[in-house]
């Protein structure tokens, strides 16, 4: 398994627990972007600039990824993608994608992006707090968890 990180709108306080858990999990994590993201020294830890332009990062990760990898982002298509292709896609809230919900999520982003189109203010996600970084935490190690023992 690897993880995969839409790494241009990760927050920072996300990655640095990705790189905590990479680190003490031996896990391979790419941080994908397209710009420059710096990372601490490890074997375990690398990022992969990709070229700038919509749904550049995005469209690397699909490439790249595996089943039963593991991506990291917000972007709802990214994660129906991914999905399809066997792997896992966890939000940096701690909210696991699954193929149950992922149509109604696509749904919704179109829904609400239409009314965006059309001039209304939707207002964006709240802040991350302390809860969601929690609930991220947890997730994460409970899918590490289980990774590790399936090994």
């Amino acid at each position: 398994m690897k993880i995969w990180v839409d790494a241009d709108a990760c927050p920072v306080v996300i990655k640095d627990i990705l790189f905590r858990a990479a680190i003490k999990r031996q896990i391979s994590t790419i941080l994908v972007a397209n710009q420059q993201i710096r990372v601490p020294p490890s074997p375990y830890l690398s990022s992969l600039q990709v070229a700038h332009g919509f749904d550049e990062a995005d469209n690397e990760i699909v490439r790249r990824c595996a089943p039963g990898d593991l991506v990291i982002t917000a972007d709802i298509p990214l994660a129906a993608e991914v999905l399809a292709k066997g792997g896992r896609a966890l939000n940096p809230r701690g909210e696991l994608y699954s193929t149950d919900t992922i149509k109604q999520k696509l749904t919704m982003r179109d829904f609400m992006d239409t009314l965006r189109g059309s001039g209304v203010h939707t207002g964006g996600p709240p802040p991350l707090n302390q809860s969601d970084r929690q609930a991220f935490a947890n997730q994460l190690d409970k899918l590490l968890q289980q990774h590790q023992q399936a090994g």
